[in-house]
């Protein structure tokens, strides 16, 4: 059987729940020919993709997928692209602010997501839950995660990808898109089978 390293981060940005940890935490041991562990991850620039290699060491995974929080979005999103780029809106959960700053400097522009994001995101709407390729992780903790990932294995056997999730109903303020945990479930099930 194959391994997967799935991941969801903690709350930030003054909310009490992360729904990308919510539903990465309700998803079943075995998926498809992949045996699953989680990890909860911290909203902070560079500890997260660091706890993220931290339990790559222990698990050794074929795969590793991150969820991630959107709000805003309406559909769950795999992340077609990263960028070398570090720019906060917003403090993270250690109070960093960075500006215009690289993820790598000795990194590329870019990398492109090793998980075939459209066959996932084709998987989720076959299941009944609306999905679809992302081209921007944005420039916040997800896409520091998933350049750092990307960066650190590129060139082996090791395929990384990045899925953002909307709000959660009860986050969802003043007609802002939400999504209930069951879909997100079900909808992340069907983009791992889809792995091959």
């Amino acid at each position: 059987m194959k391994k997967l390293l799935i991941t969801g981060f903690d709350p930030f940005g003054g909310q009490t729940v992360n729904p990308a940890w919510e539903a990465v935490s309700r998803l079943p041991d075995r998926i498809g020919s992949y045996a699953l562990t989680r990890c909860r991850i911290p909203t902070a620039f560079g500890r997260a993709p660091q706890a993220v290699l931290n339990a790559a060491r222990d698990a050794q995974p074929d795969v590793i997928l991150c969820i991630g929080q959107a709000g805003g979005r309406r559909a769950l999103t795999p992340e077609m692209v990263a960028i070398n780029l570090r720019h906060a809106s917003i403090p993270d959960n250690d109070g960093n602010r960075p500006q215009d700053q690289p993820v790598a400097a000795d990194g590329p522009a870019a990398y492109f997501a090793t998980v075939p994001v459209r066959a996932m995101a084709q998987a989720a709407e076959a299941a009944g839950v609306s999905a679809a390729v992302s081209y921007s992780a944005g420039t916040f903790v997800c896409n520091d995660t998933l350049y750092t990932l990307l960066h650190h294995y590129r060139g082996t056997a090791v395929r990384v990808g990045f899925v953002h999730v909307p709000f959660l109903p009860r986050q969802a303020e003043n007609g802002q898109p939400s999504m209930a945990l069951e879909d997100m479930v079900r909808g992340l099930t069907a983009m791992i089978e889809s792995l091959s």
